[in-house]
């Protein structure tokens, strides 16, 4: 999962409900500074086990691009309610929350700054089911559709095997004592005392029915890049350079097949959102066309480049 860098919400950025046709979501909102224009606002959709503030990290440098940044918590994800019935979280219902997010902060100005589209891990792989679901009588809102260490189809063998022994375990065990066993396989550094405890209530306020559901997608998804190819929808594949639930090359082979650019994160991993935010920004500005890049970041190169398969073992 992913861990923000902190907690304490950045200048400008507020939490609120964003109302929707498909309900109500919560939502982390980070607006441009008033002397910076508004060039263009973008949706973030996190991945399995996550929340709307693995972005926390992003928000100001975004922002200070003039990026209208708002990252969501997904239906049955920590402060978003959900109902216990697996089939809410199906991806094609994921997927059409999506689409009423998008159609949500979009509104009803026809002059509305672009709509960028980005999905973290699984939230790439429901991104991407949503710009695929469109239809000329729901026609897509987005301006591009960025995949972050997210793949083609389904996660590493190596990591289906954790994915799938949660998804046994949790209605034997229960999601307290499952909680403690995932820490003792938990292999990074231990957080501090309060992102501890965020990250114990996330998982603690996230349905256990989500869980179950988006683990077996994380294992089955089906290759559907060459369906994305044909929807023509600029696209932006980013990843850590030690990615270990899509491989990087995995990843760079994809971007080829879009016809994508690619950029590959230093000095990350799974989530450059938050282990490299700077570096990440600078990637999505360029990307997006911004002319405002965060400072002491290094430059984004666009990249279909090959990658050590060594890199990626966790």
């Amino acid at each position: 999962m992913s861990r923000p860098l902190a907690l304490t919400l950045p200048p400008r950025a507020r939490t609120h409900r964003l109302e929707t046709t498909r309900g109500s979501f919560a939502a982390l909102e980070c607006t441009p500074p008033e002397d910076v224009p508004l060039t263009g606002t973008v949706l973030m959709v996190p991945g399995f086990l996550g929340s709307k503030e693995d972005f926390l990290p992003l928000l100001e440098p975004l922002s200070a691009a003039g990026i209208r940044a708002v990252a969501v918590d997904g239906r049955g994800q920590h402060e978003t309610p959900g109902p216990e019935d697996e089939r809410a979280y199906e991806q094609d219902e994921l997927a059409a929350d999506v689409r009423a997010l998008s159609t949500a902060l979009v509104g009803n100005t026809p002059t509305s700054p672009p709509l960028h589209l980005l999905g973290h891990s699984l939230g790439g792989l429901i991104a991407r089911a949503a710009v695929l679901s469109a239809s000329p009588a729901d026609p897509r809102p987005w301006s591009s559709l960025t995949l972050m260490s997210s793949g083609p189809a389904a996660i590493q063998p190596e990591q289906q095997k954790r994915v799938q022994l949660l998804v046994e375990w949790l209605p034997l065990l229960g999601k307290e004592q499952l909680w403690h066993e995932m820490q003792k396989l938990e292999e990074r550094e231990a957080p501090s005392p309060d992102l501890a405890e965020f990250l114990h209530r996330r998982w603690l306020n996230t349905v256990p029915q989500q869980l179950t559901a988006t683990g077996r997608q994380l294992t089955h998804e089906p290759d559907r890049v060459d369906e994305l190819a044909a929807a023509s929808l600029p696209t932006l594949v980013v990843c850590g350079q030690e990615d270990y639930a899509w491989p990087v090359p995995w990843q760079l082979t994809m971007a080829a097949r879009l016809g994508a650019p690619s950029a590959v994160i230093p000095n990350s991993a799974h989530s450059p959102n938050a282990e490299n935010p700077e570096g990440t920004a600078r990637a999505l500005i360029s990307f997006w066309g911004g002319g405002h890049e965060p400072r002491s970041a290094p430059p984004f190169v666009p990249s279909l480049r090959s990658a050590n398969p060594s890199h990626h073992s966790r």
